[in-house]
């Protein structure tokens, strides 16, 4: 097969929790930035908000070498916010914290976001995981946007991390989604016939002074402005770090496996967004608890059996890959359930045994810190 790289990059957003208070911090340390930077190079970034902070990988040959990488920079992270009696927490909102007590990172790009998009921007105390995977043909990149997108509500239930939001049960277990849907240019991404076709889309937005490149389209998926890449930005970060590895791994199979059709003149089937749409709220929702629709058949499935269909589907991709390994930790996930599963099964049970609601909370961010390092 005349294929691309499928190299990776793997970009994680943690929030910053006083480990005394467990909310978030409003004023880190500058120091903390700085010692980061020192030992991380611009493989560490700041935010929109203070309370954040961003890691993003080296491009990686594989899979393997993604989680090395991972590993590396979620160790250095921790470390330094120890330093300052901070933790990290690998988690897409805070179990209690409210975005009215934050702060924005003073950087002219965020100065300008904030000054646009007023309200929506200052609620954005959300953290999400982009995967990167090197597509180096554009006219391909355009072909398998249009076809991934089908897979996306699959990945975003595997993931979830967000249940909670300024200390309730949403009731979804990714409610993270809700927060950045109201920003324009997010969702569900538009089908292009061509590379042209999308350049020429970009360019009225620019033209038009409504945005400066194409980094300021956020969707779920899209063409990477910055590298020869197809991006994945729909997930929520996972707290595990074995999570974000099988996710990055079936996710780059699924890639492959697309690619492989595509050189035997055959291709997935195209659906509508209306459609996809519906399968994203379920899996915002339910995460994989109550399945999703097989479009295909035209009926709710249970998300093992989509699973397990899937995974046969990719399963000479992952030989090729080398990844065997890392997809089956996608079973892991199935039995033990999301972070958000976990979020929620820690704070029922607190609140069962007598724990206050705020005690509970603050049980829950514990867990989040202890699960953000596990495995390192």
């Amino acid at each position: 097969m005349n294929e691309p790289p499928f190299t990776l990059g793997v970009e994680e957003e943690y929030l910053l929790v006083d480990k005394e208070t467990r909310g978030l911090v409003v004023d880190p340390p500058e120091t903390l930035m700085a010692e980061a930077e020192e030992k991380l190079g611009e493989q560490v970034t700041s935010e929109l908000l203070r309370s954040q902070i961003e890691i993003g990988t080296r491009v990686c040959n594989n899979i393997q070498e993604a989680h090395e990488e991972l590993a590396r920079l979620r160790r250095n992270v921790i470390e330094v916010a120890n330093n300052h009696g901070l933790a990290p927490i690998a988690a897409s909102t805070h179990p209690f914290s409210s975005w009215t007590d934050q702060k924005h990172t003073e950087k002219d790009r965020y100065d300008q976001l904030t000054l646009e998009m007023q309200g929506a921007a200052r609620r954005l105390v959300i953290c999400g995981m982009h995967v990167h995977v090197g597509i180096d043909d554009n006219e391909l990149r355009i072909d398998l946007m249009n076809q991934l997108s089908y897979f996306l509500p699959h990945l975003l239930a595997l993931s979830c991390s967000s249940p909670f939001w300024r200390g309730r049960d949403t009731g979804l277990k990714s409610y993270r989604l809700t927060i950045f849907d109201a920003l324009p240019r997010t969702g569900v991404p538009e089908r292009f016939a061509s590379w042209a076709e999308y350049e020429r889309h970009v360019s009225i937005l620019q033209n038009a002074g409504l945005i400066e490149d194409s980094t300021r389209i956020w969707w779920d998926l899209r063409p990477s402005g910055r590298f020869p890449t197809l991006e994945t930005r729909i997930m929520d970060v996972c707290t595990r770090l074995d999570d974000t590895v099988a996710l990055a791994a079936l996710l780059t199979c699924i890639l492959r496996m697309l690619c492989r059709l595509r050189d035997r003149n055959q291709r997935w089937r195209l659906y509508t967004p209306m459609l996809i749409r519906e399968n994203r709220w379920r899996a915002m929702r339910y995460s994989f608890d109550e399945g999703l629709i097989d479009l295909a058949k035209g009926e709710v499935v249970p998300f093992a059996e989509l699973m397990d269909e899937l995974c046969s589907l990719i399963a000479e991709d992952a030989r090729a890959l080398g990844c065997e390994k890392e997809v089956k930790g996608i079973l892991d996930i199935l039995c033990r359930g999301t972070s958000a599963h976990r979020q929620l099964k820690d704070y029922e049970l607190e609140r069962a045994s007598g724990a206050s609601t705020e005690d509970a909370l603050k049980s829950v961010v514990d867990t989040l810190i202890a699960d953000t390092a596990e495995g390192l």
